[in-house]
């Protein structure tokens, strides 16, 4: 189910996680990866999510963007 507007919500939904704002911040803060972990090689995800994932980020589909929002979300700052 592609969405018009794509966002952190939806792709939460896309990726079967529960896409209230209080689960994807919970699930932010609980995933947190080091700088070394490519987003598709966290451990956390299934392969049908790692596949969408990648998949989105290879092809710079309308999804690319918000996976590197949560990408960049995942990633500590320094």
């Amino acid at each position: 189910m592609d969405l018009p507007n794509p966002s952190l919500t939806g792709l939460f939904d896309q990726l079967g996680l529960d896409s209230d704002e209080a689960s994807i911040q919970k699930f932010i803060a609980e995933h947190q990866l080091d700088q070394d972990t490519k987003l598709i090689d966290a451990p956390f995800w299934s392969d049908q999510q790692r596949s969408f994932l990648k998949e989105e980020l290879h092809s710079d589909a309308e999804w690319a963007p918000i996976v590197d929002e949560l990408n960049v979300a995942l990633h500590p700052q320094a």
